[in-house]
Protein backbone atom coordinates (compact mmCIF):
# COMPACT_ATOMS: atom_id res chain seq x y z
CA UNK A 1 0.00 0.00 0.00
CA UNK A 2 3.11 2.29 0.73
CA UNK A 3 4.43 1.43 -2.70
CA UNK A 4 1.12 2.95 -4.60
CA UNK A 5 0.85 6.29 -2.08
CA UNK A 6 4.45 6.86 -3.26
CA UNK A 7 3.49 6.04 -6.91
CA UNK A 8 0.43 8.57 -6.28
CA UNK A 9 2.57 11.69 -4.88
CA UNK A 10 5.26 11.28 -7.77
CA UNK A 11 2.66 11.15 -10.67
CA UNK A 12 0.32 14.21 -9.08
CA UNK A 13 4.30 15.91 -8.75
CA UNK A 14 5.11 15.01 -12.32
CA UNK A 15 2.14 16.31 -13.62
CA UNK A 16 1.93 19.59 -12.02
CA UNK A 17 1.19 22.57 -14.77
CA UNK A 18 3.52 25.37 -13.24
CA UNK A 19 6.87 25.59 -15.58
CA UNK A 20 9.78 25.65 -12.89
CA UNK A 21 13.45 26.27 -14.31
CA UNK A 22 15.95 23.63 -12.96
CA UNK A 23 19.25 23.58 -11.70
CA UNK A 24 22.24 21.84 -12.90
CA UNK A 25 25.27 22.22 -10.31
CA UNK A 26 28.79 21.77 -11.93
CA UNK A 27 31.74 22.21 -10.50
CA UNK A 28 32.39 25.83 -11.86
CA UNK A 29 29.01 27.38 -11.77
CA UNK A 30 25.13 26.55 -11.72
CA UNK A 31 23.62 27.00 -14.95
CA UNK A 32 19.92 27.35 -15.24
CA UNK A 33 17.94 25.73 -17.68
CA UNK A 34 13.78 26.53 -19.06
CA UNK A 35 11.48 24.32 -18.45
CA UNK A 36 9.95 23.55 -21.78
CA UNK A 37 6.63 24.85 -22.84
CA UNK A 38 3.52 23.05 -22.90
CA UNK A 39 2.73 21.74 -26.58
CA UNK A 40 -0.23 24.04 -26.99
CA UNK A 41 1.60 27.00 -25.93
CA UNK A 42 2.82 29.14 -28.92
CA UNK A 43 6.54 29.67 -28.87
CA UNK A 44 8.00 33.22 -29.49
CA UNK A 45 11.49 33.09 -31.67
CA UNK A 46 13.39 36.17 -32.17
CA UNK A 47 15.46 36.00 -35.38
CA UNK A 48 18.79 38.77 -35.39
CA UNK A 49 18.93 40.85 -38.57
CA UNK A 50 21.74 39.91 -40.79
CA UNK A 51 24.49 41.65 -39.95
CA UNK A 52 26.16 43.79 -42.75
CA UNK A 53 29.52 41.93 -43.32
CA UNK A 54 32.47 43.32 -45.82
CA UNK A 55 33.71 40.75 -48.54
CA UNK A 56 37.02 40.06 -47.64
CA UNK A 57 39.14 42.25 -50.23
CA UNK A 58 41.03 40.23 -53.01
CA UNK A 59 44.72 39.83 -52.29
CA UNK A 60 47.28 40.36 -55.82
CA UNK A 61 50.48 38.92 -56.26
CA UNK A 62 52.97 38.23 -58.91
CA UNK A 63 57.23 37.69 -58.40
CA UNK A 64 57.70 41.40 -57.26
CA UNK A 65 54.21 42.70 -55.75
CA UNK A 66 52.81 40.42 -52.64
CA UNK A 67 49.58 40.57 -50.80
CA UNK A 68 48.30 43.69 -52.59
CA UNK A 69 44.66 44.98 -51.79
CA UNK A 70 42.62 47.86 -53.18
CA UNK A 71 40.17 49.45 -51.38
CA UNK A 72 37.14 51.10 -52.46
CA UNK A 73 36.90 54.39 -50.43
CA UNK A 74 34.47 56.60 -52.77
CA UNK A 75 32.88 56.68 -55.60
CA UNK A 76 36.32 57.88 -58.02
CA UNK A 77 39.15 56.55 -54.83
CA UNK A 78 40.80 53.39 -54.39
CA UNK A 79 43.50 53.04 -51.51
CA UNK A 80 45.88 50.09 -52.74
CA UNK A 81 48.34 48.72 -50.74
CA UNK A 82 50.86 45.64 -50.16
CA UNK A 83 54.49 44.63 -50.71
CA UNK A 84 56.86 45.08 -53.50
CA UNK A 85 60.49 43.69 -53.54
CA UNK A 86 61.53 46.37 -55.70
CA UNK A 87 65.14 48.02 -57.13
CA UNK A 88 65.79 50.61 -55.77
CA UNK A 89 62.40 51.05 -54.17
CA UNK A 90 60.52 52.80 -57.01
CA UNK A 91 57.95 51.39 -58.97
CA UNK A 92 55.28 52.28 -61.44
CA UNK A 93 51.36 52.66 -61.24
CA UNK A 94 49.28 52.84 -64.14
CA UNK A 95 45.17 52.56 -64.74
CA UNK A 96 43.85 52.05 -68.41
CA UNK A 97 40.05 51.47 -69.77
CA UNK A 98 41.36 49.11 -72.13
CA UNK A 99 41.61 51.86 -74.82
CA UNK A 100 43.16 54.45 -73.13
CA UNK A 101 45.74 55.37 -70.31
CA UNK A 102 43.60 57.61 -68.18
CA UNK A 103 46.63 57.94 -65.09
CA UNK A 104 49.73 57.20 -64.20
CA UNK A 105 52.44 57.53 -61.39
CA UNK A 106 55.15 56.36 -59.46
CA UNK A 107 55.29 55.29 -55.72
CA UNK A 108 57.79 54.11 -53.71
CA UNK A 109 58.26 51.15 -50.70
CA UNK A 110 59.83 51.93 -47.60
CA UNK A 111 62.66 48.93 -48.61
CA UNK A 112 64.56 48.04 -51.65
CA UNK A 113 64.80 44.89 -53.18
CA UNK A 114 65.81 41.82 -51.78
CA UNK A 115 63.48 42.82 -48.60
CA UNK A 116 59.96 43.33 -49.35
CA UNK A 117 59.17 46.68 -48.23
CA UNK A 118 55.15 47.70 -47.94
CA UNK A 119 53.49 50.74 -49.90
CA UNK A 120 50.52 52.40 -49.46
CA UNK A 121 48.94 54.87 -51.42
CA UNK A 122 45.64 56.24 -52.74
CA UNK A 123 44.07 57.01 -56.40
CA UNK A 124 41.75 59.32 -57.60
CA UNK A 125 40.25 58.45 -61.24
CA UNK A 126 37.19 58.57 -63.07
CA UNK A 127 36.07 56.46 -66.03
CA UNK A 128 36.11 58.68 -69.56
CA UNK A 129 33.27 55.86 -70.76
CA UNK A 130 30.39 54.85 -68.30
CA UNK A 131 30.37 51.27 -69.43
CA UNK A 132 34.43 50.63 -69.12
CA UNK A 133 36.18 48.70 -66.77
CA UNK A 134 39.50 50.18 -65.04
CA UNK A 135 42.35 48.21 -64.54
CA UNK A 136 45.17 49.42 -62.23
CA UNK A 137 48.61 48.18 -63.81
CA UNK A 138 51.61 48.05 -61.08
CA UNK A 139 54.79 47.46 -62.53
CA UNK A 140 58.62 47.57 -62.28
CA UNK A 141 60.76 49.68 -64.48
CA UNK A 142 63.31 47.83 -66.21
CA UNK A 143 66.97 48.87 -65.18
CA UNK A 144 68.13 47.95 -68.71
CA UNK A 145 65.55 49.66 -71.06
CA UNK A 146 63.17 51.13 -68.57
CA UNK A 147 60.47 48.92 -69.88
CA UNK A 148 57.60 47.70 -67.98
CA UNK A 149 58.36 44.17 -66.07
CA UNK A 150 56.52 42.41 -63.40
CA UNK A 151 53.33 43.78 -64.34
CA UNK A 152 50.37 43.23 -61.83
CA UNK A 153 46.96 43.97 -63.54
CA UNK A 154 43.87 44.71 -61.11
CA UNK A 155 40.24 45.36 -61.61
CA UNK A 156 38.95 48.49 -59.93
CA UNK A 157 35.24 47.80 -59.07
Amino acid sequence: MKFIYLLFIISIFACNENPKETSVTTTDSTIQTPATPKPDTPVKVEVDKPTQTVAPSKVYSNARFRDVTVQKIGENKYTIQGKGQIFEANFGWVVEDGHNEIKEGFEMTDAGAPEWGNFKFTIEVQKERPNSTLTLILFESSAKDGSRVYQLPIVLE
